[in-house]
């Protein structure tokens, strides 16, 4: 396959909330610190309509890298749910006829852990066959399902295509993309490039991370295969022609900087 058969797809995820899990499920729900393969080929699935059985080979074949751009914040959501009419809950357990039983003993409240990244930015790149990456990028323009980042509940905050870019390497295609932090953390910058975390799919990378699904179907569940990844560190330009400087002692006609966001590190 030719370059010219070849695009990348760059998108942006930025939501107030996002939630990348593994194969973490019941009562605690875990997230990775940044967007998973099985997170952005299910939101690229659910772009084009594709129904939880449909294969998915194509789209894992696409070479995937994360840019983050902005880390956000872990939080921690203590979930509690029950019966409204007083009842024990129903196990996991189901008869000879397929019905779900009641707990015993009887357990009236569930309690659940569920973990999430806030107000994180990360900039994904998708590399593969420019015919399937030109339709997946009209897909999330114009998405059959409603688009979630990790999770239903957190959905995306602006559009999610950065369009079509001409075919290149994962790595050179993260740094031709603009910095795509909030102005808060923009304003954090104090010099004309900042060195953002990345991590690249490649096959002689010396990491690996289970995160490929085999399939949505949850009538099966999903097995997640292994890729090979490494990390690497990307400058950015930031917009700024020169380093800012602090205050000195005897500037008196300059008023000191109050950021209230900077304990938080954002």
């Amino acid at each position: 396959m030719t370059g010219t058969d070849r695009a990348v797809l760059m998108l942006r995820l930025a939501a107030p909330l996002q939630s990348w899990g593994g194969p973490s499920r019941y009562n605690l729900r875990e997230t990775h610190p940044e967007p998973t393969k099985s997170g952005v080929l299910g939101l690229l699935a659910a772009a084009e309509g594709r129904t939880r059985e449909a294969s998915l080979t194509d789209l894992v074949g696409l070479q995937l890298g994360v840019r983050v751009d902005q880390p956000g914040t872990l939080l921690r959501d203590y979930h509690t749910s029950s019966d409204y009419r007083g009842l024990p809950l129903l196990s996991a357990k189901t008869n000879a006829k397929g019905q779900q039983t009641r707990t015993t003993p009887p357990k009236y409240t569930s309690v659940t852990r569920r973990f999430y990244l806030q107000d994180a930015v990360f900039v994904a790149a998708l590399r593969g066959p420019r015919a399937l990456l030109k339709s997946l990028e009209q897909a999330v323009r114009n998405p059959v399902f409603p688009l979630s980042l990790g999770r239903r509940s957190c959905p995306p905050t602006g559009p999610v295509s950065l369009g079509l870019h001409a075919d290149n390497t994962v790595e050179d295609a993260l740094q031709g993309v603009a910095w795509q932090a909030g102005s808060h953390r923009r304003r954090q910058a104090q010099g004309a490039t900042v060195s953002l975390e990345a991590t690249v799919e490649d096959p002689a990378g010396d990491q690996s991370t289970v995160d490929v699904p085999d399939t949505y179907d949850l009538k099966t569940g999903t097995r997640f295969g292994r890729r090979t990844v490494r990390h690497l560190w990307i400058p950015v330009p930031t917009g700024r022609t020169q380093q800012d400087h602090p205050a000195t002692d005897t500037d008196t006609t300059r008023q000191p900087d109050h950021d209230p966001f900077a304990l938080l590190g954002w």
